[in-house]
């Protein structure tokens, strides 16, 4: 297949389907599209039906075109990632994965121009982000939620703000950041580095003032982080957690516990924020993010040094954290519901303690004057207990 025949194929797909987040080719299905967090069938003029193995294989080698070291890691690894670029209409992040024996290729559409932070509707607390100095940020949550974005828009908003040294290491790079006040130098794994763990200890000696983590796997990288966000840094960061508590355990539990005690005081030091985020179906259409967000104040450094107790959770002060700007992915998920931005199905799908959750929307509707039962039909037995 030659690239003209792919762009002009992509090109159709987006067209018919400009809500599109992922195109999805795979052998057996019908190209599909997930548009909203639902998958459809796309829409293209020439109908190529169940994708056959040759289809996938020569779609998939017109995007690795003669770039050997994504052949090499799609053979050692059984997957690669690039970027896909349909020059001046859409980028994409791509993952080529094997499959049963073949290949799939999942193709994530990423926006032509960086997102600021008030077209995302990111909470006030991300202002506050862009001010530090120095220290660890981490933006966490499933595959899919909005991550990169977030963290795109607030690497705008610092390089529109100060005079800064910007670095990223991306696997791929997703947004790409033109200077403004600050200087962003944006690097590729695979291509400008080998590892994270090794691009950021580079990192080190090339005099940034912020960076970007794109993703922190393992060990070595956040000991790297540890250590630059130490050391004058701003270190912002990705990982894979579901909740803010889970995410500075997750860390913690990278560690023999030898070593526990050192990293715990480490990261008490270090850590200045944790934002969780979720994407939940927004009521008319699309979809909405809500946040889970953790300040690093005494009362979070306790549990830090000390770990977690039945009465001291990060939970229960993340709930009694307004005043610093804390909440719960419960606590925000219930205003979205109270401002009819999402239904009561799609915030119960969502939450992390379902009974809290329930009671919180209980309220909610009894102050609206809404039913918060299904049961019908009670009533008082006036004959209990009497003699007959």
């Amino acid at each position: 297949m030659q690239r003209s025949q792919l762009d002009r194929l992509i090109g159709q797909i987006m067209d018919n389907a400009p809500a599109t987040s992922d195109i999805i080719l795979t052998v057996g299905k019908p190209i599909q599209t997930e548009v909203h967090g639902k998958l459809i069938n796309a829409v293209t003029e020439r109908d190529l039906g169940p994708l056959t193995p040759f289809q996938v294989e020569a779609m998939a080698m017109c995007m690795m075109g003669s770039n050997l070291r994504l052949y090499r890691d799609q053979v050692k690894t059984g997957s690669c990632d690039l970027s896909y670029e349909l020059f001046g209409r859409f980028r994409f992040r791509v993952n080529i994965l094997g499959q049963q024996g073949s290949l799939a290729i999942v193709m994530r559409k990423l926006a032509m121009t960086v997102p600021t932070m008030e077209e995302l509707g990111l909470p006030e607390i991300f202002m506050e982000m862009s001010r530090e100095k120095y220290g660890l940020v981490l933006v966490t949550g499933g595959t899919g939620t909005g991550k990169s974005t977030s963290l795109a828009a607030l690497i705008d908003t610092i390089n529109a703000t100060f005079p800064k040294h910007i670095i990223t290491l991306e696997d791929p790079i997703e947004y790409v950041h033109p200077h403004k006040m600050g200087t962003v130098n944006q690097r590729e794994m695979g291509v400008d580095f080998d590892t994270f763990a090794s691009g950021l200890r580079s990192a080190l000696r090339q005099a940034p003032k912020v960076i970007l983590v794109g993703e922190i796997r393992d060990r070595e990288t956040i000991q790297i982080a540890l250590e630059a966000a130490e050391t004058g840094h701003l270190v912002l960061g990705t990982l894979h957690t579901s909740d803010a508590g889970q995410t500075i355990n997750r860390i913690i539990g990278m560690f023999d516990l030898a070593e526990e005690r050192l990293v715990r005081s480490r990261l008490c030091e270090s850590l200045k924020f944790v934002v969780s985020q979720r994407l939940l179906p927004r009521q008319g259409g699309g979809r909405i993010a809500a946040f889970e967000i953790l300040r690093n104040t005494l009362r979070i450094k306790d549990l830090i040094i000390n770990g977690e107790t039945e009465e001291k959770t990060f939970y229960s002060i993340l709930e009694q954290g307004a005043t610093y700007s804390m909440v719960t992915f419960d606590q925000y998920i219930a205003d979205l519901f109270t401002r009819g931005l999402i239904d009561e199905q799609a915030a119960m799908l969502s939450g992390s303690d379902r009974s809290r959750l329930g009671q919180m929307l209980d309220r909610i509707k009894a102050t609206r004057g809404e039913t918060v039962t299904d049961i019908k039909g009670l009533e008082l037995d006036q004959d209990y207990g009497s003699v007959r």
